[in-house]
């Protein structure tokens, strides 16, 4: 009978912990896109809140921290137009970090004029009190047909 119970508790701690994930997994990918909407617009009052202070931010041109990025979205030097999202994957750690890679197609305003780059776009969350912060965004250059790993 013992060994029943212990049985039953372990399966109830699995079934839990997998809706635990599952629920902070569609919480980070609907976050990741509230996000490049928010670039989109240049919303930078959200995304200073989403950013952490000591975020990071890795471009084909560069890498910065959070104020540069910002600075850049504001003024418009690099313009997210639209992040054509085609595939996202997400793995949680725990119950605070996630990781999230998008395969996205970016249509941007750089320097005068509109360029179109394929992407896998990785991301990493950490969970702070209720919010969830950026800590790092990362483009990799890839070709379009280049698939994640689910």
């Amino acid at each position: 009978m013992k060994r029943l119970f212990i049985g039953l508790l372990a399966v109830l701690f699995v079934h839990i912990s997998f809706a635990q994930n599952a629920t902070i997994e569609q919480e980070i990918k609907e976050l990741s896109k509230a996000k490049w909407q928010w670039m989109a617009d240049k919303n930078v009052d959200k995304l200073a809140t989403l950013f952490d202070d000591r975020s990071k931010f890795v471009h084909m041109s560069g890498s910065w921290k959070k104020e540069r990025e910002l600075e850049i979205i504001k003024t418009g030097s690099i313009w997210y137009k639209n992040a054509d999202v085609h595939d996202v994957a997400v793995e949680v750690f725990g119950d605070d970090t996630a990781i999230v890679w998008n395969r996205i197609t970016l249509t941007a305003h750089v320097r005068g004029n509109d360029v179109e780059n394929e992407f896998t776009v990785t991301e990493f969350y950490k969970k702070e009190g209720e919010d969830w912060k950026l800590l790092d965004l990362t483009f990799s250059s890839v070709r379009d047909t280049h698939k994640i790993e689910h």
